[in-house]
């Protein structure tokens, strides 16, 4: 099957790339720079794994995000939050329908460079506060891209029922260098290691037991987990 892979540069996106170009063929990964604080770190990443695998990093500019949507996540938002990924604090990061306006670009480019799916590398660890990011939203996504498309393009979501320790396994099997990814929201020169995406990070490698290559500007005791409703 050809895919079209998103590739923001992630741990999570870079894992899923490496797990369908071992299983299928990744026709292209789309980046997207659309004024996140951390774009500027991530996307040299996404760069990066694309040349090793000699697949073509198509990166699409959508600067009007952080022009008009509200987001701490954008560079005209707000201070990044510290503190335990599914914290309600970390609902300021949440950038407004992004995942459904990246597939939609993604879908009419699948469609133009004669793919047949999309892959999306959303996990479990993201539905706590990502709206975009849960079944109920892919599953009609799915539909709409499906129904939308003369090739019928199929949405594929394989880490969707797993949690980020499981991405890091599954990218360790596929020898995927993390060292050249990046998490952290800030997007300064080193990962933070307080806000939510370092603590899912660091939580992930802790957990796996696979030593961690990323170099953090603090590592303080990992906060618990919020109790449900929270």
């Amino acid at each position: 099957m050809k895919v079209v892979v998103l590739l923001s540069g992630g741990l999570d996106s870079v894992t899923v790339l490496h797990h369908m170009a071992a299983t299928e063929q990744v026709v292209a990964a789309l980046s997207f720079d659309y004024g996140a604080k951390h774009n500027a770190r991530e996307l040299p990443c996404a760069a990066d794994q694309c040349r090793l695998l000699r697949i073509q990093n198509q990166i699409v500019p959508l600067t009007f995000l952080a022009e008009t949507f509200k987001s701490d996540l954008l560079k005209t938002g707000g201070k990044i939050p510290d503190g335990h990924y599914e914290e309600q604090s970390m609902k300021k990061t949440v950038v407004p329908f992004r995942n459904g306006i990246f597939l939609s670009l993604a879908a009419g480019y699948a469609e133009s460079v004669e793919a047949e799916a999309v892959a999306i590398a959303a996990h479990a660890g993201d539905h706590a506060i990502y709206p975009d990011c849960r079944e109920n939203f892919f599953n009609p996504m799915a539909q709409a891209i499906e129904a939308g498309t003369y090739a019928k393009i199929q949405l594929l979501r394989p880490f969707v029922a797993m949690d980020k320790t499981s991405i890091v396994r599954r990218g360790t099997e596929l020898k995927v260098n993390y060292a050249r990814t990046w998490s952290c929201y800030k997007g300064g020169l080193l990962h933070c290691g307080t806000c939510g995406t370092c603590i899912e990070r660091r939580e992930a490698f802790l957990n796996s037991c696979i030593p961690d290559p990323t170099p953090y500007v603090n590592t303080p005791p990992l906060p618990s987990k919020p109790a449900p409703g929270t």
